[in-house]
């Protein structure tokens, strides 16, 4: 059993939460979520409008129902949802750890007009391990603002090389590489906890 399914197994939860426009059955999270039975998806009223106020409100609603302790997969607009919904909510304390996927840069000059409604970038540390995956090619945020972000949320940065915005485009399939980065944010299990 990999780290991942001993965290599920002994009853905690992984929350899946994607950007604008929602992961498409190609993206990796959604693979991830096909593959391991128990990952929580973030489900949000308007993919296409997004407003800060209510993708905080979904995320608090689906971290709220999730069982045990929480790991939380962030991906673009939904690394930018996490930060600000680590300040305001209170359930932060029931999260384990974060893997922020390709944060989108909302303050950038061609964001759209909606992405307005999340600044200013939330720049408190967050309360949980975390680690910001970047790429030195993503048309949504440069490297430079990926590690901004990062030394701003208290985060390990990683950036990696040519995989653009690392989405459905970035042709990463089941991405392994980001399972092993996932596996690094699992906090150990207790064998009792997986037998129970």
């Amino acid at each position: 059993m990999d780290p991942i399914e001993q965290w599920l197994a002994a009853g905690n939860s992984i929350v899946v939460v994607p950007g604008w426009h929602d992961s498409g059955p190609t993206h990796w999270q959604s693979r991830w979520c096909a593959r391991y039975r128990g990952f929580d998806r973030v489900v949000q009223q308007n993919w296409d409008v997004p407003s800060a106020r209510d993708w905080v409100a979904g995320l608090e609603r689906t971290v709220a129902q999730a069982p045990g302790r929480v790991i939380i997969v962030a991906h673009s607009l939904g690394c930018v949802t996490l930060g600000h919904w680590a300040v305001l909510s209170q359930h932060a304390s029931r999260v384990a750890s974060a893997l922020l996927v390709a944060p989108a840069d909302v303050a950038r000059e061609d964001a759209p007009a909606s992405f307005s409604t999340f600044l200013p970038l939330p720049a408190a540390k967050l309360p949980f391990v975390s680690a910001v995956i970047a790429s030195d090619n993503d048309p949504v945020c440069s490297s430079g603002r990926s590690m901004t972000l990062a030394r701003d949320w208290g985060s390990r940065c990683v950036v990696l090389s040519g995989l653009g915005h690392i989405n459905a485009d970035s042709d990463l399939d089941d991405w392994p590489l980001g399972l092993k980065l996932l596996s690094q944010l699992v906090p150990p299990v207790l064998p009792e906890r997986l037998a129970a």
